[in-house]
């Protein structure tokens, strides 16, 4: 089934954003002001995880937010991110995920809000990713 839902991605029109099935579920877009990866790995206790990566160290800052703007907009934040020893990656993981997903897919664009740092980043071609990603978590691990 996995591989169905790669092979169906791929036969769709290219988009900035991409969606894996293995080694764990993860949708992800690259550019050069921000790598965004969303992943489910459900060895985890926490099984969702968004990773922001910058070229410089985000703030240290006590909460966290996404503003997504669009049809479906919204902003949800939380105190309880962890940045990386370099300080480049923002982490936020969680037992679930509707909001964060439901904003990847149904928006044009998302802000990243980190103690008067904002990230604006494009969800152009999100949604199939986003819904390839839903389905991975449905199904039996290998």
């Amino acid at each position: 089934m996995r591989a169905l839902i790669t092979l169906l991605l791929l036969a769709g029109p290219a988009s900035a954003w991409e969606f894996t099935a293995t080694p764990v579920c993860t949708i992800r877009q690259d550019t050069p002001d921000l790598a965004v990866r969303v992943t489910y790995d459900p060895s985890q206790a926490e099984p969702y995880a968004i990773a922001l990566t910058r070229p410089t160290a985000w703030p240290e800052t006590k909460t966290f937010g996404l503003r997504f703007d669009g049809p479906a907009a919204m902003t949800i934040g939380t105190g309880r991110h962890q940045l990386s020893a370099d300080g480049k990656t923002l982490t936020v993981s969680d037992s679930g995920f509707d909001n964060v997903l439901d904003g990847l897919a149904y928006n044009g664009r998302a802000t990243a809000l980190a103690e008067g740092t904002e990230v604006p980043f494009d969800l152009t071609g999100a949604r199939p990713a986003v819904e390839a990603f839903r389905a991975c978590n449905v199904l039996p691990s290998a």
